[in-house]
């Protein structure tokens, strides 16, 4: 063989275990280690209509959790203790309490879950995968842990004669969202939240007085790549895949959480999960 094409082979051969190699390095980082290097964002929102004694409240939101073959009772007990050492003001968890590819409902996570606490509350809304392992089942292990699951209604906060107001929508994937329903009660008008575990619900949220709606189930897209963002998507996570938007047209703002656990594949790649941390502030 003539020397040049062994130098040529030699060099296309380093070049494919190179790659090799990262591809190995990049698997292995997203399998065990970003998957599990939760972020703490910090969200300050300013608001007119929110009430003066409210102004300054700490709202911590956590979502898709996805209890599991890949997340286990001792990481949600350490997620527990996580978000217990942010203090919150009120808690919110936006759906997808166990998985549906591997998740096993069951009563252990209850005494888990029931140490989270919040002078204001705790409360949550339900996503698809909860639907998926049986909407009754999923609700009685959250309403036994303390929280408050908001299906197509509203809960009322007081704090020195101010009030505000918290909706929850059911899933939009397969469930019946009815905001109308949710806010048939009379309220003077005041600062509400929404939480939907689809983002992609804040078109339709728009057309309501909702202030701040926060959401889930997008994952971020779970595996993101430079210049490119998220490679997939689910149905109703499509528009406002992460962050913090503006809806068109409208004064409603939408959160979009990376959420917590995976699904499908037990993979995070340019994507951490995701704890928020909002200061919600009286606008002045």
């Amino acid at each position: 063989m003539e020397p040049e094409r062994i130098t040529r082979r030699k060099f296309m051969l380093k070049g494919m275990g190179f790659f090799a190699a990262l591809a190995a390095f990049t698997g292995g980082y997203a399998f065990f280690g970003e998957r599990y290097w939760i972020q703490t964002k910090q969200v300050s929102l300013s608001f007119p209509k929110l009430p003066k004694t409210f102004s300054g409240m700490r709202m911590v939101q956590f979502s898709d959790v996805h209890l599991g073959k890949h997340y286990s009772n001792h990481r949600l007990e350490k997620l527990v203790a996580e978000i217990m050492e942010l203090k919150p003001d009120l808690i919110c968890f936006t759906g997808d309490l166990f998985d549906t590819h591997d998740g096993d409902p069951n009563d252990s996570i209850i005494p888990l879950l029931a140490k989270l606490n919040a002078p204001l509350g705790k409360f949550a809304a339900l996503g698809n995968h909860d639907h998926a392992k049986g909407k009754s089942r999923i609700v009685d292990i959250l309403t036994r842990s303390g929280l408050r699951v908001l299906d197509n209604e509203q809960s009322i906060l007081e704090k020195q004669g101010e009030r505000i107001r918290i909706v929850g929508v059911d899933d939009m994937f397969m469930g019946k969202p009815n905001l109308n329903k949710a806010l048939q009660e009379e309220f003077a008008p005041s600062f509400t939240l929404l939480l939907s575990h689809a983002p992609d619900y804040a078109d339709q949220a728009s057309h309501f007085p909702i202030d701040l709606q926060i959401s889930g189930h997008s994952h971020g897209g779970q595996v993101r790549l430079p210049f490119i963002g998220a490679i997939t998507t689910p149905k109703f996570g499509r528009k406002y895949i992460q962050g913090l938007h503006k809806v068109k047209d409208s004064q409603l703002l939408v959160y979009t959480n990376r959420g917590i656990g995976t699904t499908n594949l037990p993979v995070r790649l340019f994507c951490r999960p995701e704890i928020t941390v909002f200061t919600l502030l009286r606008e002045v």
